[in-house]
């Protein structure tokens, strides 16, 4: 990746919508060669796809929570196990594992504090190997670039 691959990529995260004639000429390149340059990053994985942004608050998703979720075993099949179950949570828009005082943290999106409590209880706490969680509730989201 050269310094025009880099502008392509930021142009595109700003907008992925652009015209290739508006892309070509913002990153300073003619349009054929910056087709190619995208189908280049995209084969590679650089790009690896495009998507909408969308308002979570509008889709009724506007209460956030982090939760610092403990597991009571750490070897691969404990590890593997929980992770497959996370992915299955749609609530769940973020899944980190850590290396802290804690194994995982999620990000959680509902409609409201009740929705999350029926969250926590009924499917993070009865996730595999789960001996205990801690929840941040987010009162205003300061920087967030995208949605999750």
């Amino acid at each position: 990746m050269d310094h025009i691959d880099h502008k392509i990529i930021r142009e595109l995260q700003q907008n992925a919508r652009i015209t290739m004639t508006e892309l070509a000429d913002r990153v300073g390149v003619s349009k054929t060669p910056c087709i190619n340059r995208i189908r280049k990053l995209e084969t590679e994985g650089y790009i690896r796809g495009y998507t909408a942004l969308t308002d979570p608050t509008k889709m009724g998703l506007g209460h956030i929570a982090f939760v610092q979720v403990t597991i009571s075993d750490t070897r691969s099949k404990a590890l593997n196990d929980f992770n497959a179950a996370v992915r299955k949570i749609p609530e769940v828009t973020q899944c980190h594992m850590m290396a802290a005082g804690f194994d995982y943290l999620l990000k959680v999106r509902t409609r409201n504090m009740t929705e999350y409590r029926t969250v926590l209880g009924e499917k993070i706490s009865a996730l595999p190997y789960v001996s205990h969680t801690s929840t941040f509730a987010v009162m205003e989201t300061v920087v967030d670039p995208g949605t999750d």
